[in-house]
């Protein structure tokens, strides 16, 4: 006979305030950052609205424990704490194309970072803007690396363009059925041009 799991209040309030966490990224997903209303999430979830202001301070706190969890800039980036401890066996620009191949995958397959990425091009806001400090913070890290290496070659530069560049092309390709410079990313061989365009600017760095 199977054993009864006990249904006490601490039990069904970390149940609720992960179905309310899980809901955010539903609604994300199928609504965009626009439809992130207390009214939604709960629904969504299958709670009540007050559940919201009871477990968390504000429909804000609760979107913004939901991003914190998700941890998308480290789950972009790949593995990155192994890629550090790789940096013996890797130069710094091999690094940088490692972490801009898995973001270009990992952008193009989550549906919640591309609501993220067009909610922070949208609008301002405090949300926002912490996980743009995440997103720094993490990428300091290997940029202080890179900038011993490529001495006056401005590696934070070209970054910047190549990472733009993954968001747009991403972006575009999901929304539009049209294709970019003549290359379609939904398709494998459109895809494998992209990545070999990022490898192709960094070692002529």
């Amino acid at each position: 006979m199977a054993k009864k799991v006990y249904q006490g209040e601490t039990n069904d309030r970390e149940r609720s305030k992960q179905k309310l966490i899980n809901a955010v990224g539903e609604v994300l997903k199928t609504k965009g950052y626009t439809g992130l209303t207390a009214t939604n999430i709960s629904k969504t979830a299958g709670l009540s609205r007050r559940l919201i202001t009871m477990y968390f301070d504000s429909v804000d706190d609760l979107i913004e424990t939901y991003v914190r969890n998700k941890d998308y800039w480290t789950e972009a980036s790949g593995d990155f704490s192994k890629t550090i401890e790789e940096k013996k066996s890797l130069n710094s620009k091999e690094i940088i194309e490692r972490l801009l191949q898995n973001q270009l995958d990992y952008f193009y397959e989550s549906t919640e970072m591309q609501k993220l990425i067009l909610w922070e091009i949208s609008e301002k806001s405090k949300i926002m803007y912490e996980v743009c400090e995440d997103r720094e913070r993490l990428g300091s890290q290997i940029f202080e690396l890179a900038d011993q290496e490529f001495n006056e070659k401005d590696i934070r530069a070209v970054s910047a363009l190549l990472v733009a560049g993954i968001y747009y092309m991403v972006l575009h390709s999901k929304s539009t059925d049209t294709l970019f410079c003549g290359i379609d990313i939904n398709e494998p061989e459109g895809m494998k041009r992209i990545k070999k365009a990022i490898s192709l600017i960094l070692e002529n760095l």
